[in-house]
């Protein structure tokens, strides 16, 4: 070879190696092709001047776009261009909104508009050029956690003082339903609790699951341990293989404190007089929806003559029957005789009747006998089947021994 072509031969190899500054800023698509590496939400926003907003109590979608400046026919094309990505009758009133606008000579001109889903994904609609639109999620980090907490003024001021999202007790009050009265709360009571949780940003932005809890007041130990045995998932039991899932909620509603406790001896607060109050009072804002407690059978449902103003008695297994007085209005299809299942909604928290202020007056017999609603053992579902028993016990020991760490 010719001394001439080795150099060229070189030098050809050598520029093949030598990096290049456009090659940093490109990402090859599927079909091979190099384009420019996009930011984020698919466009520079510090191009831009940004007007922030948010959708109002009964916008439309083609509404707010004509409010940020684009037009009701160019709006409409959008929809129907983006259906595969954003249903516009999902958009809801509150959400945050960006409108992104560029100068041009006759003003501002809307070129993109963001509007935010929730705290993780975004949608992103090009309102200039080609209208589409496309969904940009910011990274999440999974987390699995072991929150220990004591009980010393409250479980929500506790949980944030302990670093815990708030999140993890709406939580814990769905698993506990059956079993802890979460209006009940001593201090001294605790909680501990295995979870995996989604963080956003550095913020908890939900509580994916709860793997295990524990709760102790005093000799009370309420384990609560998930475990899937083929029949749906996501069920709770105790170390012993029953379902914290009972026939009876503990509460009939969801709400922040008791104002007044079962007792045989109160001072009625309007008449003065001392008699029994065989009744919890839950103290909460007008309109708190109320639900049944258990499946059963309404038997009353309308004006109480003797002060409960609008109550509502249902009928339930084994003997059972609950009471629900001072209600504002009465849920949809709640009458005399209708039926109702555990947790549906027959009513909403007001002041009707003897009332000095908006609760719930809640009341249970068995066979005709007042019983404290705070104390009220549940009859049990049906328990885990025999065969997984063993699986059960490995799992809490395993999860007594993780938060024992």
């Amino acid at each position: 070879m010719k001394r001439s072509s080795l150099i060229l031969a070189v030098l050809l190899a050598l520029l093949c190696f030598i990096p290049s500054c456009h090659r940093n800023k490109v990402a090859e698509d599927q079909g091979g092709a190099q384009t420019e590496k996009l930011p984020p939400l698919g466009f520079s926003v510090e191009r831009y001047s940004v007007d922030s907003t948010k959708v109002r109590e009964g916008e439309a979608f083609t509404s707010l776009m004509g409010r940020l400046g684009l037009g009701h026919s160019a709006a409409l094309t959008l929809v129907s261009r983006s259906d595969s990505i954003f249903d516009v009758r999902r958009m809801r009133a509150g959400n945050p909104v960006e409108a992104y606008y560029s100068a041009d000579s006759s003003g501002r001109k809307l070129e993109y508009v963001v509007y935010h889903n929730d705290r993780i994904r975004s949608t992103v609609f090009q309102c200039a050029d080609s209208l589409h639109a496309w969904t940009y999620d910011k990274p999440v980090v999974a987390e699995r956690k072991v929150a220990d907490v004591t009980i010393t003024s409250s479980l929500w001021n506790d949980m944030i003082a302990a670093g815990i999202s708030p999140l993890l007790i709406v939580d814990l009050a769905d698993i506990y339903a059956w079993t802890v009265n979460f209006f009940g709360l001593q201090g001294g009571d605790r909680f501990r609790v295995i979870f995996d949780q989604t963080v956003c940003e550095g913020e908890v932005v939900r509580i994916d699951s709860i793997e295990f809890a524990l709760y102790d007041s005093g000799d009370f130990h309420a384990p609560a341990i998930r475990f899937d045995q083929g029949d749906g998932g996501g069920k709770y039991w105790n170390e012993k293989g029953e379902s914290l899932r009972k026939a009876f909620l503990k509460a009939p509603l969801r709400y922040n404190r008791i104002s007044s406790r079962f007792t045989y001896h109160r001072k009625h607060p309007i008449t003065g007089v001392v008699r029994p109050h065989t009744a919890v009072d839950y103290a909460a804002p007008v309109g708190t929806p109320v639900h049944s407690i258990g499946d059963g059978t309404v038997t009353m449902c309308g004006w109480d003559g003797s002060g409960g103003g609008n109550r509502i008695k249902i009928r339930h297994m084994n003997g059972y029957e609950t009471c629900y007085m001072h209600l504002s209005k009465f849920a949809s299809g709640i009458k005399t005789g209708a039926r109702v299942a555990q947790g549906q909604t027959i009513g909403y928290v007001g002041s009707t009747g003897h009332s000095t202020g908006p609760h719930l007056d809640f009341r249970v017999w068995k066979d005709g006998t007042p019983v404290d609603p705070l104390k009220m053992i549940s009859p049990p579902s049906e328990p885990l089947k025999k065969e997984n028993l063993d699986s059960l016990a490995k799992l809490y020991f395993a999860y007594i021994e993780e938060i024992a760490q």
